[in-house]
């Protein structure tokens, strides 16, 4: 378990982190969402014992960041932001090189190594120098650095940042599974990706912790209203279609969504209470009424959404 206490940091009179306070369980996927200059990265590196805070503290699996900085330094596997790799040294050198400076004995290294190249899908190039390796499979190796002594704990600073769509899926599934016996904090600026990689959200702004919950917590919390978007085959019957709807009890707004690329159908947006899910009344006023009914569902908020309303909220006190 971690256990975050009135952390601050401070760059001279700048603010970067203020009285940060935060529990994460063990095997918890943990996602850090925030603008730039939110303090991610400093939170991040107070807790792998990079930066020392300026005031409060956290203990990592009982071990104090303060008092117990290489107890903790056993248990954390890190990527940061810029991946730390020799350019001139082999993937296999580099690995077995990281092993040795975090004191793995010799027997564990090799099926360690062997092991850090399969999840990374290394396979292909764990023999060719670093420096001619792509984008993406430096990242790759950057992540095997991170996992090669099988830590307790993951903190992984953009972990897909600089990879293609398909790596960039094989990093989140490798994560998911890496989460499944470890603690893994992760932050990034790909809102979907946290979505699905993370059990919690951390949303941060200008140093302090704005909210933090499951991104479904998040969507109740800020839910003014239900959402239901229907569409429609446009014709003259469904020119009727959005007073038809006002008519239905516990209807609040109708509004046409419908663009010019959309010259076929009729896309309307129904809002109702925010304990109203009024898909089953609709679909059925629809077809009684002869309405030409062609697609019908509830529309959640994105994290997108959540992010900028928590955000701009925030600002604005």
């Amino acid at each position: 378990m971690i256990q975050i206490k009135n952390l601050s940091k401070y760059y001279g009179t700048t603010r970067a982190v203020y009285d940060l306070s935060l529990e994460v369980e063990k095997g918890e996927v943990l996602g850090f969402l925030g603008p730039n200059g939110a303090g991610k990265t400093t939170t991040m590196k107070m807790l792998t014992c990079y930066l020392p805070p300026s005031s409060g503290t956290a203990t990592i699996f009982g071990f104090d960041i303060l008092n117990d900085p290489m107890e903790v330094r056993k248990r954390i596997g890190y990527l940061p932001e810029k991946t730390p790799l020799y350019q001139e040294m082999r993937v296999d050198e580099y690995l077995r090189f990281v092993a040795s400076v975090k004191g793995m004995a010799p027997p564990r290294v090799k099926p360690a190594l062997g092991r850090v190249i399969e999840q990374c899908g290394l396979e292909e190039v764990h023999r060719r120098s670093i420096g001619k390796l792509s984008k993406g499979y430096q990242q790759r190796v950057g992540i095997a650095q991170a996992i090669i002594s099988d830590p307790e704990l993951l903190i992984l600073d953009e972990p897909t940042l600089g990879l293609d769509p398909r790596q960039i899926i094989d990093i989140r599934t490798m994560i998911k599974n890496l989460g499944r016996d470890r603690t893994v904090i992760l932050s990034s600026h790909i809102l979907p990706e946290v979505s699905q990689v993370c059990d919690r959200i951390i949303i941060m702004n200008q140093g302090e912790l704005v909210a933090v919950d499951t991104p479904d917590k998040l969507r109740a919390r800020l839910k003014q209203v239900s959402v239901t978007r229907i569409t429609l085959r446009r014709s003259d019957r469904s020119r009727g279609a959005r007073e038809a709807l006002l008519e239905m009890e516990g209807v609040l707004m109708v509004k046409e969504k419908s663009s010019p690329a959309q010259a076929d159908t009729l896309v309307l947006q129904v809002e109702s209470r925010p304990d109203r899910d009024l898909r089953e009344g609709i679909a059925g006023k629809l077809v009684k009424e002869g309405f030409p009914l062609l697609e019908i569902f509830h529309e959640e908020l994105s994290l997108e959404d959540i992010f900028i309303k928590l955000v701009t909220e925030e600002v604005n006190r």
